[in-house]
């Protein structure tokens, strides 16, 4: 499977997608909302992203094709951090990435961390450790002062995400909601 950047520098070019029971991407409409969305509250020159639950990369990669100048990934399985490495390596923009190799639990429990404009998580659906990111990302300051972090889930985990978030979902598109948390 293929996915196509939709705007900025990269415009159009496609990225791989490993066959992989493991890994759900974000669809292109999801995709397309999100950033239509985010470019009326966010000025993507010079930010600085985190695409935790990385996949195929798309959500970090697409950052970067509208001016981020860093995107570090966090994907713990080897065989789509390899195909994410090609997807950054085909794009040529490997100066500007870094993949974390371990899990969003021991990633948002590091203590030396920098600080993100923007903070995407697009976990597995019925995944339940987003709950335990959210709060150590809140919590231990990954955000920076005027950053804010999307989180990407299930209409099926509405209400204990509702719950667990402490916050409803600001848009719905099909069977996704996304949640948006800004800084404490």
């Amino acid at each position: 499977m293929r996915l196509r950047i939709i705007s900025g520098e990269f415009k159009g070019r496609l990225i791989n997608v490993p066959k992989s029971d493991l890994i759900r991407p974000t669809t292109d409409r999801v995709r397309e909302t999100l950033f239509n969305l985010l470019n009326n509250i966010i000025d993507f020159d010079g930010i600085n992203v985190l695409d935790i639950y990385a996949g195929s990369g798309s959500l970090g990669l697409e950052c970067l094709s509208r001016g981020a100048i860093s995107v570090d990934f966090v994907e713990k399985n080897y065989v789509i951090q390899k195909n994410l490495l090609e997807n950054i390596n085909s794009l040529n923009i490997d100066d500007r990435c870094k993949i974390y190799k371990m899990d969003a639990v021991r990633f948002s429990s590091l203590t030396k961390k920098k600080e993100y404009d923007l903070i995407l998580a697009d976990p597995p659906f019925f995944k339940d450790d987003v709950y335990k990111v959210v709060k150590n990302i809140l919590n231990d300051n990954f955000l920076s002062k005027d950053g804010m972090m999307i989180i990407e889930r299930s209409k099926q985990t509405r209400e204990k995400d509702k719950i667990n978030l402490a916050v409803e979902p600001f848009k719905a598109i099909g069977d996704t909601c996304l949640y948006q948390l800004s800084s404490v």
